[in-house]
């Protein structure tokens, strides 16, 4: 049996705890709450600058931080990112879909409440590209560039 397999990871259990897939979509009320009260932000701006805080923040926690804040899996999760931790790196799970189609369907509002404005739908485009293409299969495990190593076997 792996290191990985033989305790929970309390990182990323939480993701399919109750509540835990509604947080998304009270943050994404809260930020555009937050966005539109600030005088002189347009809608459009309102919706893009929504879309962008998300998937900054879905990309450093799913994407970037790698490891896990807890000692007691002596290393087991060390070179591994929240993401490749969820339901121990399984593909296509319930929670993996849902947090694959956030950046999605907000992308799609935002592409839609900017009026399919071709500088709004470019920004939005690659805010989405950079939080679902590291979410893809074919990323897993992946490194690119100066972000990071490839992690080490373990």
């Amino acid at each position: 049996m792996s290191d990985q397999a033989a305790l929970p990871n309390l990182n990323a259990d939480w993701v399919n705890a109750k509540g835990a897939w509604t947080i998304h979509v009270v943050l994404i009320a809260c930020l555009k709450i937050l966005f539109d009260i600030i005088p002189g932000v347009s809608q459009e701006t309102s919706w893009t600058l929504t879309n962008i805080s998300y998937m900054f923040g879905s990309f450093l926690m799913f994407h970037w931080v790698r490891g896990v804040p807890f000692e007691f899996n002596a290393g087991a999760y060390d070179n591994l990112n929240m993401w490749e931790q969820i339901d121990n790196g399984d593909q296509y799970t319930p929670a993996k879909k849902f947090l694959l189609s956030v950046p999605i369907v907000l992308f799609l509002l935002s592409t839609h409440y900017t009026h399919y404005d071709l500088t709004y739908f470019t920004i939005n485009f690659l805010a989405v590209l950079g939080v679902v293409i590291p979410k893809l299969p074919y990323s897993h495990r992946t490194r690119v560039g100066l972000f990071s190593g490839a992690p080490e076997d373990r």
